[in-house]
């Protein structure tokens, strides 16, 4: 299955040779990572912990659901990657 996998720009400019989005095949959100990952290595470990589970700091969404690696992918989805936002009141 072909799906599309939309990076933020934080982790895009941590990576040289990196692109924002990219088509890649896979039938699982960890799957899909891991395609990216062979693409570019150690972009996994941005967005992946050694649990494995997805970093606490970053979200998985797909087609706009939150997700996590054992999410099942469709033909066509679009996957997001998103820093968490965080911070307090000044």
């Amino acid at each position: 299955m072909s799906v599309t996998v939309i990076l933020p720009r934080s982790l895009v400019s941590l990576i040289p040779g990196t692109t924002r989005r990219c088509e890649v095949e896979a039938t699982t959100v960890a799957e899909a990572i891991a395609a990216l990952d062979a693409g570019t290595p150690g972009i996994r470990n941005r967005i992946v912990d050694s649990g494995p589970a997805v970093r606490e700091h970053i979200n998985v969404f797909v087609d706009g659901v939150q997700a996590d690696l054992d999410t099942p992918l469709r033909d066509g989805a679009t996957i997001h990657v998103i820093p968490a936002v965080s911070g307090g009141v000044g």
